[in-house]
C-alpha cells in the first residue's frame, strides 16, 4: 500500500478519534425526565386539590422541564391542557382561511376582529400554562392562575368589541345599553379578573361558597353585557339568517360550559372515577372551545356584512378608543395580577 493512502488513513484515524473527543449531540439536546408517576390527593398540599378528584396529581417542586414533558404523560390535568392547546391552531387555521379567501388585511374596519382574535388566543394559551406548569409550586400556582384570569378578561372584551362592531343593531347602539356598552364591558372584564384573581388569594381549600359568588357574579354580569347585542338581534330578527344559528350556538355552549364550571359534575356523583378523564373542568374547557369556534365563525359572517360600512358607522377615533381601550385593559389587568402575585408572595415569606 503507497505511503500516500497510508498517511490518509492515519489523517481519517485521528480526525475520527478527535471526534469521539467532541460532546455527544445528546448532551446538547433536552432530555426527557424519568417518568413521573402521579399520585394521590393526600400527597399534595390541599392548594392543589380538586374537590372529588382522588387521584393523578403530579408531585410538586419538580424540574420545569418535568411539568413540560408532562405534557405527554398522564395525569389529571392532561385533557384540560390539550382541550384547549388544540384550539390554538384551530382559530388559526380558521382566521387564516378566512384571511386567505377574502384577502382579509388589518385597517380601521377589521381591527376589532383581529383583537377579537387575539384575545381568543391569549385566553387559550394562558389557560394551557396555567393548566400544565401550575403544579410546579405554591407561588408558580398562583401566577400562573392570575395569568389565566387575565386571559379571560382580554377574551372579555374582545367578544365585546367584536359583538359591538360587527354584530349589534342600530337600535340596540341607540340605547343606553349601547351607548354605555363599550366602557361598562371593560369595566367588567377588569373586575372579573380582580375579583378572581382575589377570591384566589383570600380564600383556603375546602373552599366556601362565597369564594364561587365571588368569582361567578362579576363574570356573569360581564358576559350578560357582553352577549347583550346579540341577543337582542336572536329575540328580535328573522333565524333566516344563517349566522343567527351559530350565535345561538355559541349562547348554548357557553351556557353548557358555565354551568359545568360552577358544578362539580360529574365527579361528585363518582368519586375517583373521573380523575384522569370526564371530570366537570374538562368539560367545561370543551364547550368553551365550541363557544368560540361558533362565534369566530358568526363574527366572520357579519365582518363580512358589515365591513364596508362599519366606519362610516361608528367613525375613525371611536374605533381607535376601542382599539386602545383594549390595550389599557391588558396592562390593568396584567398589574393586577402583578400586584395580587406580590401578596402572595409576602404571604408565602411569612408562611416559611
Amino acid at each position: 500500500m503507497s505511503s500516500g493512502v497510508l498517511g490518509r488513513l492515519s489523517t481519517l484515524t485521528l480526525s475520527l478519534q478527535q471526534l469521539g473527543q467532541l460532546p455527544h449531540l445528546s448532551n446538547w439536546l433536552p432530555r426527557l425526565p424519568r417518568r413521573q408517576a402521579t399520585v394521590h390527593a393526600s400527597e399534595v398540599p390541599s392548594l392543589f386539590r380538586e374537590p372529588y378528584i382522588l387521584s393523578g396529581y403530579r408531585p410538586v417542586h419538580q424540574e420545569w422541564r418535568s411539568y413540560f414533558c408532562s405534557l405527554f404523560q398522564c395525569h389529571n390535568e392532561l385533557l384540560n391542557v390539550w382541550t384547549h392547546l388544540l384550539a390554538i391552531p384551530a382559530v388559526l387555521l380558521q382566521f387564516s382561511f378566512f384571511a386567505g379567501a377574502w384577502g382579509l388585511t388589518l385597517n380601521l374596519a377589521s381591527l376589532p376582529l383581529f383583537l377579537y382574535v387575539l384575545s381568543s388566543l391569549t385566553y387559550l394559551s394562558f389557560s394551557v400554562a396555567a393548566h400544565l406548569l401550575q403544579s410546579h409550586s405554591e407561588l408558580a400556582h398562583y401566577s400562573l392562575f392570575f395569568v389565566d384570569y387575565v386571559g379571560v378578561a382580554v377574551y372579555q372584551y374582545g367578544c365585546s368589541m367584536g359583538h359591538y362592531f360587527y354584530c349589534s343593531e342600530p337600535e340596540w347602539r341607540h340605547s343606553l345599553v349601547g351607548v354605555l356598552f363599550l366602557p361598562g364591558a371593560a369595566m367588567l372584564a377588569w373586575l372579573s379578573c380582580a375579583s378572581c384573581c382575589y377570591s384566589k388569594f383570600r380564600y383556603r381549600r375546602p373552599y366556601p361558597f362565597h369564594r364561587k359568588i365571588c368569582q361567578i357574579i362579576p363574570t356573569s354580569l360581564a358576559y350578560l353585557l357582553d352577549i347583550s347585542p346579540v341577543a337582542h338581534r336572536l329575540l328580535t330578527k328573522s333565524w333566516d339568517e344563517p349566522v343567527l344559528v351559530f350565535h345561538a350556538m355559541q349562547v348554548a355552549f357557553f351556557l353548557l360550559a358555565a354551568l359545568f364550571f360552577s358544578c362539580p359534575v360529574p365527579e361528585r356523583f363518582f368519586p375517583g372515577r373521573c380523575d384522569i378523564v370526564g371530570h366537570g373542568h374538562q368539560i367545561f374547557h370543551i364547550f368553551l372551545v365550541l363557544c368560540t369556534m361558533c362565534q369566530l365563525e358568526a363574527m366572520f359572517r357579519d365582518f363580512l356584512v358589515h365591513q364596508q360600512s362599519v366606519v362610516d358607522a361608528h367613525g375613525e377615533h371611536f374605533i381607535l378608543l376601542a382599539g386602545g381601550s383594549f390595550f389599557l385593559l391588558v396592562l390593568c389587568s396584567i398589574l393586577t395580577a402583578v400586584l395580587m402575585r406580590g401578596a402572595v408572595q409576602r404571604q408565602l415569606r411569612k408562611k416559611d
